[in-house]
């Protein structure tokens, strides 16, 4: 029997038009996040006037230019740093609440997170750059707007499945979150606070976000229902 023909796709060609620019573009978001990642560990230690863009290409093991290409000046690299770092913080305080069975729980672990780290002191700085440089002012936004947008949806989707009792609408409840979270945060940092002074000063702050459904509740639900239902003519819940 005559051996059967297998058709294989043929193998692209290393000078492939498209093969070679997606090279290029994973080539190039590995060198932006390596440029992010020594850039965001340097501005910390040393905050933006002691770091130059030699000591930053050093750490990526990446040459000066590269930097000048990919964003243009050190500034530009700082708010974008400090905006990534924000986002990470938020993300991570949002798996960490994600345990939480009451309210105060869900408080706590978000606070927790977000005091135990400098994100949100970078993230300030960040903002007070743009101050000064207003072409920065976009991508400060974006961030902000993402974080209450992600915020109010995590916030939502706990309220949701535990069926807890928010004292306030999920956007606003976000909203304050942030806002006193940089509050308090710049202010602890300029007064040499521990994270723990933070975090009970954010909590103390911020207060009760929502409540646990009680009997009491479950009983006035169900008198409504009933009251509903007598007061339809045939003896049945209107809709």
């Amino acid at each position: 029997m005559a051996p059967k023909f297998v058709q294989t796709a043929p193998e692209m060609p290393a000078d492939d038009p498209k093969h070679a620019t997606r090279a290029t573009r994973t080539a190039g978001r590995q060198m932006r996040s390596r440029l992010l990642d020594g850039a965001s560990r340097l501005f910390r230690e040393r905050g933006l006037a002691g770091t130059s863009i030699s000591d930053i290409a050093a750490a990526a093991d990446a040459f000066p230019s590269q930097i000048t290409y990919y964003f243009r000046t050190k500034e530009a690299l700082f708010v974008e740093a400090a905006c990534r770092e924000m986002l990470y913080v938020a993300r991570a305080a949002e798996q960490a609440a994600l345990q939480a069975h009451t309210p105060r729980e869900y408080t706590r672990a978000l606070v927790e997170t977000v005091t135990a780290t400098d994100s949100v002191a970078f993230f300030t700085e960040a903002l007070t750059l743009t101050r000064r440089r207003q072409d920065l002012a976009p991508l400060v936004e974006r961030t902000i707007e993402r974080l209450h947008a992600e915020g109010m949806r995590a916030y939502a989707g706990q309220i949701e499945r535990h069926g807890w009792k928010t004292l306030r609408d999920p956007d606003v409840s976000s909203r304050r979150f942030w806002a006193v979270a940089v509050g308090v945060m710049v202010e602890g940092h300029a007064m040499g606070r521990s994270a723990e002074e933070m975090c009970s000063e954010m909590l103390r702050v911020l207060g009760d976000q929502a409540t646990t459904k009680t009997a009491d509740d479950s009983a006035r639900l169900r008198l409504v229902d009933d009251r509903d239902a007598s007061d339809s003519p045939d003896g049945e819940r209107s809709s």
